[in-house]
């Protein structure tokens, strides 16, 4: 049997900075993300996951800075999500459950590769 690997889990969707959810909707979308990341750690494969927020600055290659969160093609980064898995098609299979598509919002899986020692 092969080693499990790690791969990230990086979550992007569209924000609407317009649309405030209800307290219920909160709620829902909290239990649906309880129960995604709840159903990986059960079955020992999170790593760790974070949820970014909307607060931040941006430094280019000419070291200017820019207030704000990096917005391309209408989306942004909202989290990730490390996991183990023996494959990318369990990984992918795994992110298939993940309350940000119900959003409309996309899920891309990768690699990690670890950096320096």
């Amino acid at each position: 049997m092969k080693a499990e690997q790690k791969f990230m889990m990086i979550f992007r969707f569209t924000p609407n900075f317009k649309y405030q959810p209800t307290e219920a909707e909160m709620v829902q979308m909290q239990e649906q993300w309880g129960g995604f990341i709840g159903n990986i750690a059960i079955q020992e494969k999170l790593i760790s996951t974070y949820q970014l927020g909307f607060e931040g600055k941006q430094i280019a290659a000419d070291l200017s800075v820019s207030e704000g969160i990096l917005i391309s093609e209408n989306k942004t980064l909202g989290g990730n999500m490390v996991v183990k898995a023996n494959s990318l098609e369990e990984a992918t299979t795994m992110a298939k459950d993940c309350p940000i598509l119900k959003m409309g919002g996309t899920v891309e899986i990768r690699t990690i590769t670890p950096m320096g020692n």
